[in-house]
């Protein structure tokens, strides 16, 4: 039995995508103990995986906080006494710990981000629009380089099943015959939203129709904002903020027909749970290898203009200042792409 350490801060959506590696991690070795570090906050999301991974949480903004923060968080891991220490982040943080596991003579790996083939990808001119290496595989490049090679065969988070029903039912409704759709219309960065006016337009289309029960995904004060105005015109839909924590929302996510989401933590979340995600790309490409896990190239919505892509994350400001990319996207073609999947 050997104890694997595996280390991934930062956002929502990059942890997500570590759930496929870490679960067929889990079930090809059996007899290992996987312990995964993160946020606190996205203990959660590791819930459903096998009974031999378990989640150390780290309080980055309080006790684990700087320099000597990092040393007491190596000191409480030392103590768990790890055989391999796996770095999927790479970061000053990560590298820290890794330097220290690495001088106590524990076998060390971290990822290969690709920055170079991202460059190329985003660049101004000359673009390469070749479709790099996807995080789910970097992240299991790091595990082969410690000699445990994974088949990522993750199938999803309930396997083929669902959320148990009864613990959303008194948030949701009964679902009846009704298609459910989730739209989660925000993201971290300008670049990867699609403009809010034309948004609203997909809303209003399917709060329209009886046939369908729209929900709306998303968190803080702007937010619900925009969703307080929606649901003031289209009384039909419903706001998620607040309703539930991760856990059920995934559980719901479960139970949608499909999601409307930007390149964000929604789509990767609802990747985890089997549900078809009909992704908007603006400034960003699934190119990059951020796409969601099984999700297919066939429901995403993006433009072919030379520009683009010219943001592995979406931060950049607009050199055209206009942002063509997101704006030029009609809402009919959102529509289509949505009615395609839910018939």
């Amino acid at each position: 039995m050997a104890r694997i350490l595996i280390i991934r801060f930062s956002a929502l959506g990059d942890v997500a995508m570590t759930v496929p590696v870490i679960h067929s991690l889990a079930v090809q070795y059996p007899q290992h103990e996987i312990t995964v570090l993160s946020r606190s906050v996205w203990q959660p999301l590791f819930q459903e995986l096998p009974e031999n991974v378990s989640f150390v949480g780290a309080d980055l903004t309080g006790k684990h906080k700087g320099f000597w923060g990092l040393n007491s968080l190596y000191s409480e891991l030392k103590a768990m006494q790890f055989d391999y220490v796996a770095d999927f982040h790479h970061v000053l943080r990560s590298r820290y710990l890794c330097l220290r596991f690495w001088l106590a003579n524990v076998p060390v790996a971290s990822i290969c981000k690709g920055r170079a083939g991202k460059q190329k990808l985003v660049r101004r001119h000359h673009k390469v629009m070749e479709n790099q290496k996807s995080s789910f595989r970097r992240y299991a490049d790091v595990l082969e380089k410690l000699g445990l090679p994974v088949l990522l065969n993750f199938s999803f988070i309930y396997g083929e099943g669902k959320g148990n029903f009864a613990e959303i039912e008194p948030v949701t409704g009964p679902k009846g015959s009704q298609k459910w759709i989730g739209i989660a219309p925000f993201a971290k960065h300008t670049g990867k939203i699609y403009p809010l006016e034309l948004q609203e337009q997909v809303v209003a289309h399917f709060a329209a129709d009886p046939t369908v029960k729209v929900f709306l995904f998303g968190g803080g004060k702007k937010e619900q904002e925009v969703f307080d105005t929606w649901i003031a015109k289209y009384p039909s839909i419903v706001s998620m903020i607040g309703k539930l924590n991760m856990c059920t929302e995934l559980n719901l996510m479960s139970h949608l027909d499909v999601m409307l989401s930007m390149d964000s933590a929604n789509m990767h979340l609802a990747s985890l749970v089997n549900i078809p995600v009909v992704s908007i790309w603006g400034a960003t490409h699934p190119y990059a290898g951020f796409m969601g896990w099984k999700q297919l190239p066939i429901n995403t919505v993006q433009l072919d203009l030379p520009c683009r892509p010219c943001s592995v994350y979406g931060q950049k400001p607009c050199w055209r200042r206009d942002y063509a990319c997101l704006k030029n996207i009609t809402p009919e073609q959102v529509i289509e792409k949505i009615e395609a999947i839910v018939g």
